[in-house]
């Protein structure tokens, strides 16, 4: 299988119990459960670990919202968009071999931040992605679309 380098990880977080807020991390361990230590480990693989890209913040920020990185619930924030991809198709993130499994529904929270969000970001907030093979992710790996 080819691969491409298409990015990098920029930012990790996970999720704690009776928050919305997502706790920076500089590296994470999934497997096919998801993220381990997360809030969502587990619960469903198709929708454990949400990716979103920097392309997420920029958009808001072109319409002056501003917000701290991890607002939008990510797991994992890459300087790629791969909002375009197909389901099914995979990353290589560090050490973990992901499979996107469908996009990012809206939740209420965004309308908190901002009652223009969810609208803006209706097809631009992020993708499920499940685990195919677990490894761990740090903060500054490599991105690469397998082909």
């Amino acid at each position: 299988m080819r691969s491409q380098q298409v990015g990098k990880v920029l930012n990790l977080y996970t999720s704690v119990q009776e928050s919305s807020q997502r706790v920076p991390q500089n590296k994470l361990i999934l497997d096919t459960n998801g993220v381990i230590g997360d809030k969502f480990y587990g619960k469903d693989i198709q929708r454990s670990v949400l990716l979103t890209s920097e392309k997420s913040y920029d958009l808001a920020l072109s319409h002056d919202i501003i917000m701290d990185r991890g607002a939008l619930g990510e797991n994992i924030l890459i300087d790629y968009n791969p909002y375009h991809l197909n389901f099914g198709q995979r990353l290589q993130i560090g050490k973990a071999l992901v499979e996107i499994t469908q996009n990012c529904t809206l939740c209420n929270h965004l309308s908190a931040i901002d009652k223009k969000l969810p609208k803006l970001l209706k097809n631009d907030r992020g993708i499920f992605i499940k685990v195919v093979q677990e490894g761990e992710i740090q903060e500054g790996d490599t991105v690469f679309l397998l082909r």
